[in-house]
C-alpha cells in the first residue's frame, strides 16, 4: 500500500495548481515543497475544524456519478511543525493506473468490500460524526 496518493501527472498538475489557487483565496501561505509533494503550506497560516486541517476539500467522482470527499484531514501531511503538504505524489505519465489512493487518505474513512457483488462501499470523513474514528471501532 502507498502511503500517499498516487496521481497520474495529467491529474497531478490540474490538482495542485488548484488547490493552491483555493488555498491562497484563503490566505494559506506556499512554501517550497517538501519531496516527495509538490506543493507545501506554512502550517501557521492553517485553521482548524473538525476534520482536520481547514482546506480545499478534495471531490473525487467515481464511476457513475458517486462523490468521495476527501477534507484537510486526510488530505494534507504535517511533515514539520512549520510545513503540511498535499499529500498527493505525482506518479508520471506512464503509471500502471490512474490513481492509487493511499493510506493517509484512507484514515478515518469507513471501507466496505463486498466481494459478493464486487462493490466497494465507503464513507467520507468519519470525523464529520461526533466521536466517530476508526480507533473507536471494536470488532
Amino acid at each position: 500500500m502507498n502511503p500517499f496518493t498516487v496521481v497520474h501527472s495529467a491529474i497531478f498538475k490540474p490538482l495542485v495548481r488548484e488547490f493552491s489557487k483555493q488555498a491562497g483565496q484563503r490566505k494559506i501561505r506556499k512554501v517550497a515543497p517538501v519531496a516527495p509533494f509538490g506543493v507545501c503550506f506554512d502550517f501557521s497560516t492553517i485553521g482548524r475544524t473538525v476534520t482536520g486541517l481547514d482546506l480545499p476539500s478534495i471531490e473525487l467522482e467515481l464511476e457513475g456519478g458517486v462523490k468521495w470527499t476527501i477534507y484537510g484531514g486526510n488530505s494534507m501531511v504535517l511533515v514539520n511543525k512549520k510545513v503540511a503538504c498535499l499529500g498527493f505524489v505525482d506518479g508520471g505519465k506512464e503509471p500502471r493506473t490512474s490513481v492509487v489512493i493511499g493510506g493517509h487518505q484512507l484514515e478515518d474513512n469507513l471501507l466496505e468490500f463486498d466481494l459478493v457483488s464486487s462493490k466497494l462501499n465507503f464513507s467520507s470523513s468519519l470525523l464529520l460524526h461526533d466521536n466517530a474514528r476508526c480507533s473507536h471501532f471494536r470488532s
